[in-house]
Order: C-alpha cells, then structure tokens, then sequence
C-alpha cells in the first residue's frame, strides 16, 4: 500500500515538535483523522489566524497579537522595577505559573552559541534600552544552567556594566545544566529566593 503524501508530510511537520517522534506524529495524524470536523477544521483555522495575526514583539520578545498588542508591554500599571530575563516565553510561563515572581519579563529569544544562533538576533540590545528607559532597579537573569544559558549570562552583565542596575542570577537549587521550562516550582522558588548579586553597581 502507497503512502499517502500529504500525510506523510503532515506526520513529518508533527514530528519536529518537541517532544515527538514519528510514531507519536502517526498517531497524532490518525487521531486528527478519525476526527476531521471535530479536529481538523478548527484546528486549521486556528494555526490560520494564529499564522496572520500572532507575532513577536521587537520590545520584550513576548507574543503579540494584531488585535490586543503585547501583553507584557501593556503591563505598565503595576510599575514594576524589576526585569526576569528568561532565553524563551516557556521559561515566561513556568515562572508565572509558580507565582513567586512579580515584575516585567524579557525574553531573548535563544542563547548565545546555540546552533544557528547568533548574538544578533537576540534581543540583548533592546534589554539595554528597556533598562535605561524604564529606570529598573534590578536584572534577574534567569537563564538555564548550561553553558550556552551561563554564556548568554555573562554577555548580558557585560552589557549592563556601566547601568547603575543590580543584576542577579537564579542561585540554589537550579541544578547544573538544568533548563527554567523544566524545573518545578519549588525548585523556582529556591533558586529566586536565594538569587546572587552579579554586580556592585547598587547596594
């Protein structure tokens, strides 16, 4: 029996989403099948509109939407002094699920020296500005603890050298080589709780 293209290829785009192989995708495929009106049509529809309207914001690298704009920039009524950098908006979300963070975010977008990244499509520059224009009291740079995640840290403190911001890192219980998305949230709060001063820029 010949293989269908169109499902092959669908079963290939499935694949490539984290966490999911090709026997998981055929199963995915067969499961969107079986339900076509139920699944299918809408789940179109909605990769459709999420396709045209939903974007990255240039400012904080949160998503943003045609309609309702950036949710993290809209956040100004709170007047937060704090910035969490985090490397994507799945570290966003498993911070804000643990509630033991209040403040702005700002997402990177990826890590230095990850493949195919680079230095410049980060947006390290537009933290610069966000830090100087919001008066921010303190940077915590919440980046994995890999050395690509260690590696982006550092670039940032280099780059915040001459701001009068504090900037501090996730501390104890951030195991090495652990990544924010899959930490749970008492080991989120330990590593907030105990985070370090990086700089001595401010007291």
């Amino acid at each position: 029996m010949q293989n269908i293209s169109e499902i092959d290829e669908l079963i290939k785009l499935i694949s490539k989403l984290p966490g999911l192989g090709p026997k998981s995708a055929k199963r995915i495929v067969l499961k969107l099948i079986n339900n076509r009106d139920e699944l299918i049509k809408p789940l179109a529809n909605s990769l459709a509109q999420v396709y045209k309207n939903v974007t990255r914001c240039n400012s904080c690298g949160s998503l943003k939407s045609s309609s309702k704009g950036c949710f993290n920039c809209e956040v100004t009524k709170d007047n937060f002094n704090k910035i969490c950098v985090v490397e994507d908006i799945a570290d966003q979300w498993s911070i804000e699920n643990s509630n033991i963070y209040k403040g702005y975010f700002h997402i990177l977008g990826g890590t230095i020296n990850s493949i195919g990244q680079k230095k410049e499509d980060l947006l390290i520059n537009s933290l610069v500005e966000r830090v100087n224009r919001d008066g921010i009291d303190e940077v915590i740079l919440a980046t994995s603890a890999t050395v690509e995640g260690q590696t982006t840290a550092y670039y940032i403190q280099d780059k915040l050298k001459n701001s009068k911001t504090k900037i501090t890192k996730l501390a104890q219980g951030l195991p090495v080589g652990g990544e924010i998305e899959s930490l749970d949230d008492g080991t989120l709060h330990s590593a907030f709780k105990n985070r370090s001063k990086l700089n001595s820029n401010s007291d």
